[in-house]
């Protein structure tokens, strides 16, 4: 059957967003008079639970014992991540963060030829917005039939959710489309929705179990390759942007 559509990820696959989300988040955390600081090994192993406020309370709860809860927890947790969301839109907006290798030549090249594009990941409208304006332009909604981000699914990644809430928006079938993934949690929610799934890793990824992957790139600078391997009908590039 050929391919209809395309489901991206975001943070890793995109772009190289999760050592931006770390500092924004430290930022925050000092911003709201917090000792807290989140390295690079810490931040690796944080990275097994997805969603930003959901990251905060498995730290908090597995690495602070000694952490004073305030009466209102979930309040302060979801300020705490307002704040981070601030100062990462504003690190997005000031160019910090680009698009990954061939990311936005496959945008085009998919779109031109009529594949319908979706996205399906575990942030914040906000963050997917402030990175696509400044990666595709203002006008970036007008590549993808469904934006599936944020909290509009009960059960973030591993949980196929938020996929197949993105096929019931498309109405397709799991075996009309491919997704593009950069972890093992996101790879476990798009198999879990019966979806082929590609890989692209990165720093924090690359030693992560990609069984069920049906093919693992560094990136995507070789697009050749990746249609290929997908047997998407699309521009053999010359040159990757």
């Amino acid at each position: 059957m050929s391919i209809k559509a395309i489901i991206f990820d975001v943070d890793g696959t995109l772009a190289d967003t999760e050592d931006g989300h770390r500092k924004s988040f430290n930022k925050a955390f000092a911003e709201c008079g917090l000792d807290w600081n989140w390295d690079v090994p810490l931040y690796d192993k944080l990275l097994k639970v997805t969603g930003g406020k959901e990251r905060i309370k498995y730290f908090i709860s597995n690495f602070l014992q000694d952490f004073a809860y305030p009466p209102d927890y979930e309040n302060f947790v979801k300020n705490l991540h307002l704040v981070k969301t601030k100062h990462y839109t504003r690190m997005l907006r000031e160019g910090h963060i680009t698009l990954r290798p061939g990311i936005k030549k496959l945008i085009s090249d998919a779109h031109s030829a009529g594949i319908t594009l979706a996205i399906a990941t575990t942030t914040t409208p906000e963050n997917v917005s402030a990175l696509l304006e400044v990666g595709l332009g203002m006008d970036w909604e007008r590549y993808f039939a469904a934006n599936g981000c944020g909290d509009i699914v009960p059960h973030k990644k591993p949980s196929p959710d938020i996929y197949f809430w993105v096929l019931e928006k498309l109405g397709i079938s799991p075996d009309e489309c491919i997704a593009l993934e950069d972890s093992e949690n996101g790879l476990r929610s798009s198999l879990a929705a019966g979806i082929r799934t590609y890989v692209t890793t990165n720093h924090y990824t690359r030693n992560q179990n990609f069984t069920g992957a049906s093919a693992v790139f560094d990136d995507l600078s070789n697009l050749s390759a990746f249609y290929r391997a997908t047997g998407l009908q699309l521009p053999k590039p010359h040159v990757s942007v």
